[in-house]
């Protein structure tokens, strides 16, 4: 039987009153609460690896063909550098497992399958029914970068891509959508929607350092992230959208009025210009990953959520992102669902920054999962 003696009550209440103490204040600095499910975050930083070099963005999505394909910006994608097969915007396809993957640029980039002249950048890249989608934004950057917002559908997993007639626009208050990723080919999703998450544009004000010609890229102050759900396959039809306008009786309230939406994600020291949402499907919980307080600085943010509307939760919330193991101007954070274990603990992260960052990264962690667990000694 456990005895608790006077030495294991004092270790107990000292440790339960750090604990309480780390938790207020984790509290008072992020938007939310801690999660309930995931109690830390370890990276394995050893496990580092950065590919194609002048790169940048690469969110990513797992296709019916079992592979993932992922979309960079303003490089030559996987071979390339900055200036070699520079492309506005590419597709490339990845095969093989985070340890031993091979990859190939399918649109765009060194050595291409399939050249193009598009400009355009996308942080949000899905498949469905062996269909793949992009939203892809950025398409005037000399004019006005977030202008509007389109998609792009293609039909041959990446070699051509068609867009929408139609756009969401910054008048409008939208900014860069992504998509929610959920298993291969969109397997095991909540329903039949496909889920997507809108940032409120607020302002083009940008940090002091940062060139003047791209001063729009910024976080937005109050940081505000709306979604829009449609039916699987009517991912490119306009009038099949609806948006979150709050929670009625439990249930979420849904408008084909954009004007009426509602915001479900809110973080007063602002959120990034880029986002990021999968759902894991072994922790039942919705991740959703993007900046706070400035651009660019490693600002990271990890919320959870049991559904995509909320409530939710913070898994890890930080300034200087990666301090030690890489230069902190990481901006943009996205998990590979491929390369993440059944259970959800173990996962691949993909990120991109500046300078050496502008570049495909990925590093391998763990979820540390639970309440902590005491030690009593017995007698």
């Amino acid at each position: 039987m456990a005895i608790l003696d006077f030495h294991s009550i004092v270790k107990f209440s000292v440790t339960f009153f750090l604990i309480l103490l780390l938790t207020v204040g984790f509290s008072q600095e992020a938007p939310y609460l801690r999660s309930p499910v995931i109690e830390q975050v370890v990276f394995e930083w050893e496990t580092h690896t950065r590919r194609a070099p002048g790169s940048d963005n690469w969110p990513v999505t797992w296709a019916g063909d079992d592979n993932q394909y992922a979309v960079w910006g303003d490089g030559g994608g996987f071979g390339g550098t900055n200036r070699l097969g520079r492309s506005s915007i590419g597709v490339a396809r990845i095969e093989g497992n985070w340890d031993s993957f091979t990859a190939t640029n399918v649109w765009g980039g060194y050595n291409t399958k399939n050249e193009h002249d598009q400009i355009g950048k996308s942080y949000g890249i899905l498949c469905v029914d062996d269909v793949l989608y992009m939203w892809v934004g950025m398409l005037e950057t000399k004019v006005d970068p977030f202008g509007e917002v389109k998609i792009a559908r293609s039909n041959d997993y990446g070699a051509s891509w068609e867009f929408t007639p139609w756009s969401l626009k910054r008048t409008e208050g939208v900014m860069m959508p992504t998509f929610c990723n959920f298993g291969k080919n969109y397997n095991n999703a909540r329903d039949g929607y496909v889920y997507s998450y809108l940032i409120r544009f607020q302002s083009y004000e940008g940090p002091d350092d940062y060139p003047d010609k791209v001063d729009w890229l910024n976080c937005q102050k109050p940081g505000l992230i709306d979604l829009a759900r449609v039916p699987k396959d009517q991912i490119t039809n306009r009038d099949a959208y609806s948006f979150f306008a709050g929670m009625e009786n439990g249930r979420p309230v849904w408008t084909s009025n954009i004007g009426n939406r509602k915001p479900v994600f809110e973080n007063p020291a602002g959120v990034g210009w880029c986002i990021n949402v999968s759902y894991k499907e072994g922790l039942g919980r919705y991740m959703l990953t993007t900046e706070h307080t400035e651009t660019h600085r490693g600002n990271i943010g990890i919320f959870d959520a049991p559904k995509p509307w909320g409530p939710w939760t913070t898994v890890l919330y930080e300034l200087e992102w990666g301090k030690g193991h890489i230069p902190l101007n990481t901006f943009y954070w996205n998990f590979a669902n491929k390369w993440a274990d059944p259970s959800g603990k173990t996962f691949s992260l993909i990120f991109t920054g500046r300078k050496e960052n502008d570049s495909f990264n990925m590093v391998r962690g763990r979820f540390m999962i639970g309440l902590s667990s005491w030690e009593i000694e017995e007698e």
